[in-house]
């Protein structure tokens, strides 16, 4: 190698690497879009929904109770904390029977489909006897000291379960095909509680009962003109009633009302409720701070309990509770829509109907956008006859949740055995492995 004229070797040159081509930056919009979406569309994304917005929606309701129910407890000369105390009691109850629903087997859910079914038949009908009249509704029967039960809520639970087990056996028959088999007994039993209802003049509990019946049979696949001609009978009916009655037809001119009297109607309530909402602001005048509770707004912890809540929490409050419905809502249909069971499909479908129903109507009326007809928002307003039946059904809604095979495969992967490691070491990766492939084999039925 010749030399330098220094007398150093020469430097080697080193060859210039072609420059690495850089990635284009992912737009961080798709990317939380795109982990937003990976992390919605895991098996147990339906189970958190439904158990995470339930409880959210219990605890908040029993705060807001005791809130919007000191003033009327302290003006039947009761203890402050009378209703709450009740609502607790009713929502520690209630856990238990959500705990027992979401353990039980989809067969014992069907077993017990028609003693309730039976019972909640001649509870109505026992109504009629005994029953105490409310607020013009004769729906309610005492069983000692300040309880009651409204046998028409357990009403709702009856018809959900026995027309999911009824439609769940015609379809594995395949009977549902004829109009005749898809409409009988389903619509004269419906008809049956319906009437039971509307003899105590609860038309509200009635509309949510019609609710779950055009449920069933849309999930049925019943074809769009015996679903109209079902829908134009039921209509008719309720025209009917409406009409006859003054006070249905003084609620329905309350609708939009801004003045207490309107067209001769007292619209007092629904007034006062949008009085409340308007108040709140964005963030409320603050938890226990609402004016309206203080003998304003009638039924404050019941019917219009969304109303103090908009008042004392403002718009961020009511968003919340919106949106805690909408989730679980959502959830229910997930649930619906990825089993190949027809009972749990029919039963999620009418669970869901149930409350979604229950709380657009609640809600609708409160905001003045549909008439006041006094039912009250699920897990939220005070009544122990109304929380308990919706805590069994969500209780359903989380045993079909885990029920899903993948959904299955990531509980047990959750659960550690004795002598093995939860995760990692030699036996954590091979387990999952075994798993997921067991997971793959059996039809999960997501579509």
């Amino acid at each position: 190698m010749p030399g330098s004229r220094t007398g150093r070797p020469p430097v080697q040159r080193l060859t210039r690497r072609p420059p690495i081509p850089r990635q284009p930056r992912e737009n961080p919009v798709r990317r939380l879009h795109t982990r937003a979406r990976k992390a919605w569309d895991r098996p147990l994304t339906a189970y958190y929904l439904i158990l995470g917005g339930s409880l959210l929606i219990t605890v908040l309701g029993l705060v807001m109770v005791y809130s919007a129910s000191q003033i009327k407890a302290l003006q039947m000369s009761l203890p402050g904390t009378f209703f709450f105390r009740k609502q607790f009691l009713a929502a520690a109850i209630g856990t238990v029977l959500l705990l027992l629903a979401s353990r039980m087997p989809v067969k014992l859910h069907r077993a017990l489909a028609y003693p309730i079914l039976a019972g909640c038949v001649f509870l109505m009908a026992l109504v009629q006897v005994i029953g105490e009249s409310i607020n013009g509704n004769q729906n309610w029967i005492a069983i000692g000291g300040s309880f009651q039960i409204q046998p028409s809520e357990f009403g709702k639970l009856a018809l959900v379960l026995w027309g999911a087990d009824l439609l769940a056996r015609k379809e594995d028959k395949r009977l549902l095909a004829q109009w005749k088999h898809m409409l009988v007994p389903l619509v004269p039993v419906a008809f049956l509680l319906l009437g039971l209802i509307m003899l105590g003049g609860d038309m509200g509990t009635a509309i949510i009962l019609t609710a779950i019946l055009f449920g069933l049979l849309w999930l049925a696949g019943a074809p769009t003109r015996l679903f109209g001609g079902v829908l134009s009978v039921a209509g008719l009916i309720g025209f009917a009633l409406i009409t006859t009655s003054d006070n249905r037809m003084a609620r329905l001119a309350c609708i939009g009302a801004t003045e207490p009297r309107t067209d001769g109607a007292d619209c007092w309530q629904a007034v006062h409720g949008i009085y409340a909402l308007a108040s709140g602001g964005i963030f409320g005048s603050g938890l226990g701070a609402s004016v309206e509770k203080w003998g304003q707004l009638p039924e404050a912890h019941t019917d219009f309990i969304f109303a103090v809540t908009g008042e004392e929490l403002g718009l961020a409050g009511t968003l919340s509770v919106l949106a805690l419905f909408a989730a679980l809502g959502y959830a229910g249909i997930r649930v619906a829509g990825r089993t190949e069971d027809p009972f749990v499909r029919y039963a999620a479908g009418g669970v869901t109907t149930w409350i979604t129903a229950q709380a657009v109507i609640n809600i609708g009326a409160v905001l003045g956008l549909l008439p006041i007809a006094g039912v009250p928002l699920p897990l939220f307003s005070y009544g122990g006859s109304a929380l308990l039946p919706t805590m069994f059904a969500i209780g359903l809604l989380i045993a079909f949740a885990r029920d899903e095979p993948a959904a299955r495969a990531a509980l047990a992967m959750r659960q550690p055995r004795f002598g093995r490691k939860r995760g990692g070491g030699p036996t954590g990766p091979g387990r999952w492995n075994t798993m997921r492939r067991r997971a793959s084999a059996r039809s999960s039925g997501e579509r």
